[in-house]
């Protein structure tokens, strides 16, 4: 069994789909919806910059998106896989969810681009800059990433945000409390806490005015049927009705993204190889969590035709 994967935030970088956009009508048109959609020149920021206009929430996720969707098109469009034939199910980690959504069309490519646009704006404001902050705890598993979150808080928000593997757990909240959890790391015999360059603290309940805002956003777009299963970030479960998602992709602005969980819960469930779409992020991931899991990423053009090679 095979689960087909999809990156989050921090995978973009630019120059991002230019070559596959250069190579396949399939992905021009992918970055042409989108443009279209949000009535803005996104892929000429993914293919020039400059970084820190990419590199803005509102354009990081549905930038993200675009390139993940784009080769997926071209593994179908121009290799003749299809996701619903040769996968199982899927997964993404944060606005990933998305992504995978919009592969197995729950959303259409443009809705999904406009909810992500709306998504990374609510996120952007629904705390002032520089009040709020996150850290990635290197060495940490979740127990111990846990408990210093809890010794750091002194009041104020300090939650564990994102359980990705077995060695690097994320913190989000006020600013004072994840800097004093990064100072209070080896005695939780935490190898290193490290501040990351956001600009929001994403998933933690600092989140919940972008919360309200995406459930309003959710109500009048809501997903559709799809055509394989979703394991969701903030259950780490496998999910096949809509309604249930919509309700949950709500939750997951302030929830934990429960990634380690999640590959685990695939695994269990008979999934051998992650196919990750897009990124080289999260197939890394998969392996320090199960080393007996195989996995691939998929950016280039060779890569994709590699890859049809093998399963086609």
């Amino acid at each position: 069994m095979r689960a087909f994967i999809f990156p989050g935030q921090g995978s973009q970088k630019v120059g991002m789909g230019a070559e596959l956009a250069e190579a396949s009508a399939a992905a021009r048109e992918v970055f042409e919806e989108v443009d279209d959609a949000l009535s803005q020149k996104l892929s000429a920021i993914m293919r020039e910059g400059p970084d820190d206009q990419l590199t803005l929430t509102e354009n990081a996720q549905p930038a993200i998106m675009a390139n993940a969707i784009a080769t997926l098109r071209v593994l179908e469009a121009d290799f003749g896989i299809a996701l619903a034939q040769h996968g199982a199910c899927v997964a993404g980690h944060s606005l990933g969810e998305y992504s995978a959504l919009c592969a197995v069309g729950a959303f259409s490519l443009g809705d999904t681009a406009r909810l992500l646009k709306l998504r990374g704006q609510a996120m952007q404001a629904a705390v002032p800059v520089g009040e709020g902050a996150m850290a990635a705890l290197l060495g940490a598993d979740i127990e111990k990433a846990a408990a210093l979150a809890s010794a750091a808080a002194e009041g104020e928000v300090c939650d564990v945000a994102n359980d990705n593997d077995p060695t690097q757990v994320v913190i989000s909240g006020h600013k004072g409390a994840i800097e004093r959890a990064v100072a209070l790391v080896k005695d939780y015999e935490i190898k290193r806490g490290i501040l990351l360059p956001v600009s929001a603290p994403f998933h933690c309940s600092l989140m919940q005015p972008a919360a309200d805002r995406m459930a309003e956003a959710l109500a009048a777009t809501p997903p559709g049927q799809f055509s394989l299963p979703v394991y969701a970030n903030v259950t780490a479960a496998r999910v096949t009705d809509p309604e249930e998602e919509q309700h949950l992709l709500v939750e997951q602005v302030t929830g934990r993204v429960r990634w380690r969980e999640s590959v685990q819960a695939m695994r269990a469930d008979g999934v051998e190889q992650f196919v990750e779409l897009g990124g080289k992020v999260l197939g890394p991931m998969v392996g320090r969590i199960d080393r007996d899991a195989a996995t691939v990423s998929l950016i280039t053009m060779e890569e994709i035709e590699t890859f049809a090679k093998e399963i086609g």
